[in-house]
């Protein structure tokens, strides 16, 4: 990821502008505070299969990484919204869409502060329909808090879990997306048990891939992809390697993902 000139407004808190997908699209995201996005959001968005054609909700959207990733490596897609509820990430999505190298996506994005937790009218006031979208990707704030305890505020929202988080985050997804409509989960391999509670009764067909450092490595990342409605057992794909057994570089496929170039489950 590089950076480069953006025209943005002014009083813009301290950013940096960076490239993804090889510069096809560009994120403007907090310089110190806040999330920052990287890996974990490129293999959300490769989850969805790259003849998508629908809209998109991206949960938990931050600065606009995984929503616009869709966008870029995706061209069918309608329109993605991004979701988020911390009103500080949500400027920083808008002045992502803002910026002239995103011209040929901003016409399909909209960013939507709301908090995807609540239910039931209120979510709908909030402006997430029931049954108004046909995929929903999500990358929740999955770390315990004694895993990255921050005093930063904004930082503490992105990473810190709540309790219940998935059950709360998911069942708002069911209520968005319409039947046969697709959820992607991004989070550790420690919470699959909560993301499979969470999605039973509601989602099926789910597809479980986990992220591995290196071949001989310990996962550190799971993507659980499933549809709404659908009956079928969860099924267990071929892992992803970031690198090869040997040497520094990016495994040929994680590269691939990450650059927008490929779909993570080869769909």
């Amino acid at each position: 990821m590089s950076a480069a000139p953006a025209a943005l407004a002014p009083d813009t808190p301290a950013h940096t502008v960076d490239a993804f997908h090889r510069g096809r699209f560009w994120l403007v995201q907090p310089k110190h505070g806040g999330h920052r996005a990287g890996m974990d959001a490129m293999m959300l968005a490769a989850s969805v299969p790259s003849a998508f054609g629908g809209r998109l909700a991206d949960f938990g959207a931050g600065a606009g990484a995984a929503g616009l990733a869709v966008l870029s490596r995706c061209p069918g897609a309608a329109a993605a919204v991004l979701v988020e509820r911390a009103p500080e990430m949500a400027a920083f999505a808008s002045a992502t869409l803002a910026h002239p190298g995103n011209a040929h996506l901003s016409d399909r994005a909209a960013v939507l502060v709301a908090d995807v937790t609540v239910s039931g009218r209120a979510r709908a006031a909030a402006g997430l329909a029931d049954n108004d979208f046909d995929f929903v990707i999500m990358n929740p704030p999955f770390n315990a808090a004694r895993d990255r305890a921050t005093p930063e505020r904004l930082r503490k929202e992105a990473h810190v879990m709540e309790d219940g988080l998935f059950e709360s985050w998911i069942r708002s997804a069911a209520a968005v997306v319409r039947p046969r409509g697709g959820l992607a989960v991004i989070a550790r391999p420690e919470q699959l048990a909560a993301i499979l509670d969470a999605i039973a009764g509601r989602f099926g067909d789910a597809e479980m891939l986990a992220v591995h450092p290196r071949p001989d490595a310990t996962a550190i990342r799971i993507v659980v992809r499933a549809s709404l409605g659908a009956r079928g057992k969860l099924a267990i794909r071929p892992p992803l390697m970031l690198h090869p057994q040997s040497g520094n570089g990016p495994d040929e496929r994680s590269e691939m993902i990450t650059n927008g170039l490929a779909s993570l489950f080869g769909d």
